[in-house]
């Protein structure tokens, strides 16, 4: 199956003065955040991507402008699309309220230790926001996967708590438990969807070469698939770009 690579945005000047944007509009990357953007597109530069996908919120489209731009320097460049299911939650009326506030309500509480309980005032709650996200992820890789094929890489450029909620999904981790992760400002977390499990690749990475994810030629690619599909290598396999041997079955 595909492999989707999460890139959350860049840091916003709501995240340098600890303040709660949610959806409001007029948050944009800071100087910080614009220099984590393409420093991120930099990386993702090397890679033949078969679709870019949004949030819409401004800062996540901020972010994707610079993937958007890194590619077109050397290459035709996918179209930016936008999914409104990779929007950051719906913080209702906590949005635009500073965090040191809020770390002072009832609520908060709850959203660190049992975040399947919380829903927002005049908001969504956040098992809500995970089942529309991981929804939103899991549709359009199989669409990618009908269109382009099951090597294909994707991008999704959307918000931390997205993220998190989108990866503990992955790991098959309990929406209470979504608060050990972390994903930073401009980090990527990859996750490749299979029919026996998704396989999570990496996780809040902020450096690092990304070759690896290229997709191998068609014939090399079917030659992978022919042995164990979508098993679990036993003992952690020889890595990337070498093929699985086929399960030999036993003797009568």
């Amino acid at each position: 199956m595909p492999t989707v690579i999460l890139l959350r945005h860049g840091r916003t000047t709501a995240n340098a003065s600890g303040v709660l944007a949610g959806r409001l509009p007029g948050t944009r990357l800071d100087a910080t955040g614009e220099q984590q953007a393409e420093t991120a597109a930099a990386r993702l530069a090397v890679l033949p991507l078969a679709a870019l996908v949004s949030s819409p919120q401004e800062r996540c489209q901020q972010t994707a402008g610079y993937v958007v731009r890194a590619i077109g320097a050397s290459r035709e460049e996918p179209a930016l699309l936008t999914d409104d299911g990779l929007a950051e939650c719906d913080y209702g009326e906590w949005q635009g309220r500073a965090l040191k506030d809020l770390a002072g309500e009832d609520l908060w509480k709850v959203v660190q230790r049992q975040p399947s309980a919380a829903e927002f005032p005049g908001g969504e709650s956040l098992r809500a926001m995970q089942q529309r996200a991981v929804d939103a992820v899991r549709r359009r890789d199989q669409q990618i996967a009908a269109d382009h094929g099951p090597g294909a890489v994707w991008l999704a450029v959307t918000h931390g708590d997205i993220v998190k909620a989108v990866l503990a999904d992955a790991l098959g981790m309990h929406l209470d438990l979504f608060q050990r992760l972390h994903a930073d400002p401009a980090s990527l977390t990859i996750v490749r969807y299979g029919d026996a499990r998704p396989t999570v690749l990496q996780s809040n990475s902020h450096a690092g070469d990304l070759t690896w994810l290229i997709p191998p030629p068609p014939a090399a690619d079917a030659a992978a698939s022919a042995g164990a599909e979508d098993d679990a290598a036993v003992g952690g396999g020889a890595g990337p770009g070498v093929p699985v041997p086929a399960a030999v079955p036993p003797s009568p």
